[in-house]
């Protein structure tokens, strides 16, 4: 896990293949699984944009998911109805990248501080995706297991 002031990442290897990661992390019901800001997704009414709630204080987060599969890039714009910005984003690469077997990928979740961010909140948001990177690689793995039985 590395951070700064400006910006944090975790990252984790998975024990599955890079595709099915990535369809699994782009899938807005799976999302209301593992992000922790986003429980109870459901669509918000217009196309794209899905709308959940927030496991710390119940607020209401306004979410869309922006695959690009030829980067292995994710961005999640994060924000209310009228209004959201790419502030979480993650990167899938494939095994070899990492050394790993071409069956495995690894993933980095990245997240962009907003001006005037309490410590406290930073602090909140960077242990959560550190908790968050766990969750996706367990049901990730879990998952794929599942069509290998």
């Amino acid at each position: 896990m590395t951070s700064n002031n400006v910006v944090h990442t975790a990252g984790v290897h998975i024990d599955a293949p890079l595709d099915f990661a990535f369809d699994h992390l782009c899938d807005p019901d799976l999302l209301g699984r593992w992000a922790l800001g986003c429980m109870d997704i459901r669509p918000a009414g217009s196309e794209g944009v899905f709308v959940g709630r927030s496991l710390f204080d119940d607020a209401e987060v306004h979410v869309e998911i922006r695959p690009n599969r030829d980067l292995g890039l994710i961005d999640y714009l994060v924000g209310n109805r009228d209004e959201r910005l790419p502030r979480i984003s993650i990167r899938l690469v494939p095994g070899a990248l990492c050394n790993l077997p071409d069956d495995r990928c690894a993933a980095a979740m990245t997240a962009w501080r907003l001006e005037g961010m309490d410590e406290a909140r930073w602090d909140q948001l960077m242990k959560t995706h550190e908790v968050e990177v766990l969750l996706f690689k367990a049901q990730i793995e879990a998952r794929f297991q599942r069509t290998q039985s």
